[in-house]
């Protein structure tokens, strides 16, 4: 392991924090730390605000969270004058959305766009991370910040022949922002998971065909999306107080009651009664129908059936409809949302392979081979999604104390290991919003994002008002982090299925479930009380007069 060596600092520029992305997480903390009085500088990839939607440009892009719950809530005067057009906001809506915030609290000024962060170093001679962006500029911070994601890093399959195609590829998380020409052309798409299937009904409209590429089918259920009626937005902005109140003590962030029925107790046709209802209503509200849809394989099984049964009752072709009949546990894969998906299979214009049984062998200059035939493409699309999680920390060089490399460290072993999902062993003065190990995905994300940002900041503070330099987690508190993480979430159905959620869908990435299942409600309380005691598992290091660490602190 490389030591790192002394640096001089004399004539470098210094920040208080450097803050890597410009989303919703690098927008907040930006605001929060401005507020604090730090010097605060974030670097963004895109050339302007808004994190993964600035790059999700895909035709039918669309959040699957309730639009009056997918806001900041730390201003209320924010909360009230912006106001949703629909149910579930598309991609444009959103964008306008977090420039709206950005032009509200003069952001920009403290930004840096079209700089990627290719590098952060940790100096322990001066307690300082060395940040070194693409534009061949190094920069020095007390803390650094990642605030990059946890769905950023497109993952693009290497495919033999890639570069022998002679059509046009795009990968639905870097889509291009001119509008991309289907009509008249023949299209194929690879992967099926929530941007394919948000993506597959708008190109079959536009392509002169569409041949799509399936390995796994999914559960998916209708969004419903209507336009919003304007005294059900008055009703929600009345009840600001209320509705912020209820989302953070949830357990997924959304004020959504479960029932505390099993779905084991009611009769088939009451279940059954449910599920339709549910159904009919649309959205992500299938497993608060009944309280052990996620620990239960035989209770969850009672809505497989029920939604796969959807699926039949719906694509005409038998031989089509029995291929896209997924077998997994429900939402054990990421739960989607559509607009009339599995209708598109009735379309003449649109062809479903079985990659299972048929598999992709090559790109050709003219389109894809599988090992039973070719299919001559003039584009082609992966929605093959993401390294989620770790993948867009690992994609910067991040190296802590000694030099240990952050993705060396979390190479060692099977599961990555933080504290909290915010930081991490060996790694003073880094915070992660929304890491590994957070509830982050599986929650409604400005509610997780706005709860990080807020005990980040409140830590920066109290290392400002007691004198501390640096801090760090006992490598002890994050073994009994992770291992708690991993019961918690090896008592439910989670962990039965491949998915991005495990990692699964990256080859050669180590297989763990990054995600705390135990609630957000649960969770806040828990960051809560640590922070209460002193901030309970961390290792601090006092500065003397001189400014130097002198000895450590454990709490």
């Amino acid at each position: 392991m490389a030591s790192v060596p002394k640096a001089d600092t004399t004539q470098a520029i210094h920040f208080d924090a450097v803050i890597v992305g410009a989303g919703f997480s690098g927008l907040y903390m930006l605001h929060r730390l401005r507020e604090a009085g730090l010097s605060t500088m974030v670097y963004e990839a895109g050339d302007g605000v808004g994190g993964v939607w600035y790059w999700n440009r895909y035709p039918g892009a669309r959040c699957d969270s309730e639009s009056i719950y997918y806001n900041y809530t730390f201003s209320e005067e924010l909360y009230q004058e912006w106001t949703w057009s629909s149910r579930y906001p598309g991609q444009p809506e959103i964008l306008r959305y977090l420039n709206f915030v950005a032009d509200k609290f003069d952001l920009r000024r403290d930004i840096q766009f079209k700089t990627r962060v290719v590098s952060a170093h940790y100096d322990e001679a001066t307690t300082k991370w060395r940040i070194q962006t693409d534009d061949g500029i190094s920069v020095w911070a007390t803390y650094f910040i990642s605030a990059v994601g946890c769905l950023s890093a497109a993952n693009v399959p290497k495919i033999k022949g890639m570069e022998s195609f002679q059509g046009k590829w795009y990968h639905t998380g870097n889509w291009p922002h001119e509008k991309v020409e289907l009509g008249g052309k023949r299209v194929g798409v690879i992967g099926t998971g929530s941007s394919g299937i948000q993506s597959i009904p708008v190109i079959a409209e536009e392509a002169a065909h569409l041949t799509v590429f399936q390995r796994t089918p999914q559960y998916s259920s209708p969004a419903r999306n209507h336009e919003l009626d304007e005294d059900y937005v008055q009703s929600a902005k009345q009840r600001f107080h209320e509705m912020k109140q209820a989302m953070r003590e949830s357990a997924i962030g959304f004020p959504i009651k479960r029932s505390e029925r099993s779905a084991l107790e009611v009769s088939e046709e009451e279940r059954n009664q449910v599920y339709e209802s549910a159904w009919n209503k649309g959205g992500l509200i299938f497993t608060s129908t009944f309280q052990d849809l996620m620990v239960n394989g035989e209770a969850n099984e009672t809505l497989c059936e029920f939604l796969r049964t959807k699926i039949k009752e719906t694509v005409r072709d038998e031989k089509v409809a029995e291929m896209l009949l997924p077998t997994y546990y429900f939402a054990t894969k990421r739960p989607v949302l559509d607009t009339r998906y599995f209708e598109t299979y009735n379309r003449d214009n649109v062809t479903l392979i079985n990659v299972r049984d048929e598999p992709i062998v090559e790109i050709t200059p003219k389109g894809l081979r599988t090992e039973s035939a070719e299919y001559e493409l003039d584009i082609l699309v992966f929605a093959t999604g993401y390294d989620a999680m770790t993948g867009p920390l690992l994609k910067m060089d991040i190296r802590g104390k000694n030099g240990l490399g952050l993705k060396d460290k979390w190479a060692e072993g099977a599961k990555v290991k933080t504290y909290l999902g915010i930081a991490t062993a060996g790694f003073p003065n880094m915070f992660m919003i929304t890491g590994p190990e957070s509830p982050a995905v599986l929650s409604n994300m400005p509610v997780s994002i706005e709860q990080h940002v807020e005990w980040i900041a409140d830590c920066i503070q109290y290392l400002r008002d007691h004198g501390l330099v640096q801090i760090e987690p006992r490598t002890e508190s994050e073994d009994a982090w992770s291992k708690h993480c991993w019961d918690v979430a090896n008592s439910t159905l989670f962990t039965k299925a491949e998915s991005w959620y495990t990692g699964a869908n990256i080859k050669e990435k180590p297989v763990g479930f990054p995600i705390y299942l135990g609630g957000v409600g649960n969770y806040r309380q828990i960051c809560t009380e640590i922070a209460a005691k002193g901030y309970e598992g961390f290792i601090f290091h006092p500065a003397s007069e001189s400014g130097q660490i002198t000895s450590t602190k454990t709490n």
